[in-house]
């Protein structure tokens, strides 16, 4: 037997802080909030368990990326408070581009609120884990999936064969919701995994609100209508989007997040974590002669707990040296400071913003792999939970290789996310090196083929775990 507990805790970030999802905005700071910024958090752990270092904690975190420093420091946040080992934590993010960013942007009022911002996690993530220790109550586990088509392939040409982030109709597409569900010994419901893969880019340039984006109307929808806690896990949403997009009219991500959440609540209905077996009572004589059933336990669910900790190494572009990039971003960041001070205009601001973004990006990836032109060790996570994987990976994967663990993967049900655990840019897959476009430029700091490496060592991981 398994137990599990669930918190949250609200991150929501203060008003006028800067607000930098986008560099065709013309706003500088949040100026209200539609929906709150959330941590939540699952434990489980075996049943009667009295050792911390036995307990899994997962976080669904509202926030676009957390680098490698912040991710560290929540894990160590949680760890001092509960016990619970870094590497039995999972730490997500939903990729909501409506809220604070982290990094270089045009954008300079409110930025001093930022770092603090992203620093609070820790604490709070700590409070949430904290809260669903005290909660703990045996629980039995299942899964299921449905379909769901709020995403669209985001990768279409233009009319002189340049890719850009759009709707691809003809684009590969993974419309799966997958859902775990998560009940006490009565069959109430505890806890709901949503897993599904979309760009939480509804939002766009003209909203000035802070939101969780689609995610958050989809934990609303599933805890109104299922009751307990529900967390959302960002899939393999590295090519894809939302079928309306970049808008500031807030009323669709929460019609498109309330879509998603039905459906995921529809397929949360039809699981019974309780294996059961169809006996005939009798038959009574009411005109027609009427079947009187019964479905009665027959065995438990699998209770199984696990985590692996695995890795694929994967190739990494040749990059300039470390120090030519940060020579080339001083001057870029020089001549934005100067933009500024001469009272340039805020259009004038964000063309200069603009290369300087770019050059952030490739300034991390050499500080991560330095010049480049060899294999890497990636982290690669895999939880069992009773019949269920749930896989993580610390990129914007595409959804193919979502697609592709899913589909082989030895488990009855595989939940496959990128998004967790750090972030090392986007993982796209081979095809689309020659095509161009934004998410195999500056932004993947990976040669082609590395996807496909992922795959195999996302399913060698998940076989470890379930032999």
């Amino acid at each position: 037997m398994l137990a599990a507990g669930t918190g949250r805790a609200d991150i929501t970030p203060p008003l006028g802080i800067a607000h930098a999802g986008w560099g065709a905005q013309s706003h500088e700071g949040a100026e209200g909030v539609d929906m709150p910024l959330t941590i939540t958090a699952l434990v489980i752990e075996p049943d009667d368990n009295t050792d911390p270092a036995a307990r899994i904690a997962i976080l669904d975190i509202d926030t676009c990326m957390l680098a490698q420093g912040y991710d560290d420091a929540i894990r160590e946040a949680v760890t001092e408070a509960t016990g619970i080992p870094p590497s039995n934590q999972r730490v997500s993010y939903t990729h909501t581009h409506s809220g604070p960013i982290e990094g270089l942007s045009w954008i300079v009022k409110g930025a001093e609120m930022v770092g603090p911002w992203f620093a609070s996690m820790g604490p709070a993530s700590a409070q949430a884990v904290s809260e669903a220790i005290t909660g703990l109550t045996p629980v039995r586990v299942d899964s299921g999936s449905g379909h769901c088509e709020i995403n669209i392939n985001r990768r279409p040409v233009s009319h002189d064969g340049k890719v850009f982030t759009g709707r691809n109709s003809d684009g590969f597409v993974d419309h799966e919701v997958l859902v775990t569900a998560i009940d006490d010994l009565e069959g109430n419901p505890v806890a709901t995994l949503v897993n599904y893969a979309c760009h939480p880019t509804i939002m766009g340039p003209d909203n000035r609100l802070i939101t969780p984006d689609y995610p958050g109307p989809v934990r609303e929808t599933v805890e109104s209508i299922i009751g307990g806690t529900c967390l959302f896990l960002q899939g393999a949403a590295g090519n894809q989007g939302p079928v309306e997009g970049f808008t500031g009219d807030t009323s669709v991500y929460r019609r498109l997040g309330k879509q998603l959440g039905i459906e995921a609540a529809r397929i949360r209905l039809g699981i019974d974590p309780v294996p059961r077996e169809e006996v005939l009572d009798e038959i009574v004589s009411s005109g027609a002669d009427l079947g009187m059933y019964s479905f009665n336990q027959a065995g438990e669910s699998d209770s199984t707990l696990a985590v692996i900790e695995s890795s694929s190494s994967l190739p990494i572009k040749e990059m300039p040296p470390e120090s030519e990039v940060q020579e080339n971003f001083d001057r870029i960041q020089a001549n934005l400071e100067n933009v500024r001070k001469s009272g340039g205009s805020v259009e004038e601001i964000k063309q200069a913003a603009f290369p300087a973004k770019r050059e952030t990006l490739l300034l991390r990836h050499t500080q991560t792999f330095g010049r480049g032109g060899e294999r890497r060790d990636i982290p690669i996570q895999v939880i069992r939970l009773g019949n269920t994987a749930l896989v993580a990976i610390p990129v914007e994967p595409f959804a193919e290789i979502g697609t592709a663990v899913k589909e082989r993967s030895p488990a009855d049900w595989t939940l496959f996310s990128g998004y967790s655990n750090g972030y090392y840019g986007y993982l796209p897959m081979a095809y689309a090196y020659p095509e161009g476009g934004y998410e195999v430029g500056p932004t993947a700091p990976f040669e082609a083929g590395a996807a496909e490496q992922m795959i195999e060592d996302c399913l060698d991981a998940i076989h470890k775990l379930w032999s």
